[in-house]
């Protein structure tokens, strides 16, 4: 019944699940990094990507003007609205920036200055800090948190801030006051998205030199290997001579070789014969990592081109250069392009090889390095401009890739059919 005209098969529609899965499965990260790319960082740290378009509920710092402070004996006294336009909602207040909502709005938060029994049955001074309603009056412990018995009727005030939901609020110091109060407040922000993540990167952060390392890195070790792969294929493909099946098994059995393994001797011989750390090392690795792919994937589609076309070149005197150059190089490009698209992507955004074959100063950096050594090292936690940079790396990959595309299944697939 599963091959009744007009009816799909279970296969097919297993197969159309599947690759609707795996379409989400990378689509969703990329949306997610690109609208953390447009975020604030605050935010970030407080909701997902997906809560973007609703309000966060986020600490902040607001420090109030001075103008109109009055002196209360031997109090300074302030009092104003910490809102800019008059209108928002408080829903946790302080004065440090460690406990930003240590009380809550209709509340009174006040350092006291109390007299404490030391070990040594010593007396002295120590803070206590207590929230209590605004219009009651505060209850002291009998001990610190350390433990220390604390003397009755000793508190003396030290500083006080009372805040009401609106934003209204009355801060108290001792002697008059002099200078802006920090004041933490805990409030709901609207959903902050802007350019400001990409205009740190793109002109501030050294993003254009390494992105100008990635291009002298990736086109030379995209180009190269190219050229030799498809000398080398040719030959495999159309020439006949003594040992050409054991260089096919080797060229595929190198496909197998984890790239890992040949790190290190790489690099003590370009240390040896006095390349080093250097631009020419990393297209050399690039290069011999990529042509057994390479020459497979190119060997593959050559050898599928019609033979009628290639005897008859020869039989009107083409040497083996003319007919590669005038007849198979130009019937290759789809596979050219495949393999060109692979290597393009698989170098731009390589981190280890970059990491290994050039000098560790930031004058060399590509773009992945200068994001994780530099950014993620010094920014930990701004995960807006991580995300900007990430989107940022990878925009000129979705161009190549999107460019040539078309080309990409027909070179995966040339000598797959016949």
């Amino acid at each position: 019944m599963d091959n009744i005209a007009g009816q799909k098969s279970s296969l097919s529609i297993v197969t159309h699940i599947a690759v609707l899965a795996l379409v989400l499965i990378w689509l969703i990260p990329t949306v997610g990094l690109l609208v953390s790319s447009f975020r604030d960082r605050e935010q970030i740290s407080e909701t997902g990507w997906w809560a973007a378009m609703f309000p966060v509920e986020a600490a902040v710092r607001v420090r109030p003007g001075i103008d109109g402070a009055t002196t209360d004996g031997d109090y300074g006294v302030l009092t104003g609205n910490l809102f800019e336009g008059g209108s928002g909602s408080v829903s946790g207040f302080g004065l440090i920036g460690r406990d930003p909502g240590v009380a809550a709005p209709g509340q009174t938060y006040a350092w006291y200055e109390v007299e404490v029994t030391d070990e040594d049955g010593e007396l002295d001074d120590e803070r206590v800090e207590i929230a209590y309603p605004a219009d009651g009056e505060p209850e002291f412990p009998e001990a610190t948190e350390d433990g220390l018995p604390i003397t009755p009727g000793s508190a003396v005030l030290q500083r006080s801030l009372t805040v009401a939901e609106n934003g209204d609020f009355t801060y108290v110091d001792e002697g008059e006051i002099s200078r802006a109060p920090s004041i933490y407040i805990v409030t709901e922000q609207p959903p902050d998205f802007g350019l400001q993540n990409y205009e740190q990167i793109l002109t501030s952060d050294g993003m254009d030199r390494a992105f100008i390392n990635t291009l002298t890195v990736t086109v030379p070790a995209t180009v190269i290997p190219i050229l030799i792969a498809a000398f080398a294929a040719y030959a495999l493909a159309w020439m006949e001579f003594p040992g050409r099946g054991w260089l096919v098994a080797a060229v595929v059995g190198l496909l197998v070789v984890p790239l890992q393994l040949a790190l290190v001797p790489m690099l003590k011989l370009h240390e040896t014969i006095g390349i080093g750390q250097s631009f020419l090392g990393i297209w050399m690795a690039h290069t011999g990592f990529g042509l057994p792919l390479a020459v497979y994937l190119l060997r593959n589609y050559m050898i599928g081109l019609p033979r009628d076309i290639i005897e008859s070149a020869k039989v009107d005197g083409a040497t083996d250069f003319q007919v590669f150059t005038k007849i198979v190089l130009p019937l290759s490009f789809p596979a050219l392009a495949s393999f060109a698209i692979f290597q393009f992507l698989w170098t731009w955004n390589d981190l280890l090889v970059a990491k290994v074959f050039l000098p560790a100063n930031s004058e060399s950096w590509v773009m992945t390095v200068k994001i994780a050594d530099d950014l993620l090292g010094s920014r930990g936690g701004d995960w807006g401009i991580l995300a900007a940079a990430a989107f940022v790396s990878i925009a000129v990959p979705l161009i190549v890739f999107f460019a040539m595309q078309k080309y990409l299944v027909r070179g995966l697939l040339a000598g797959s059919v016949k």
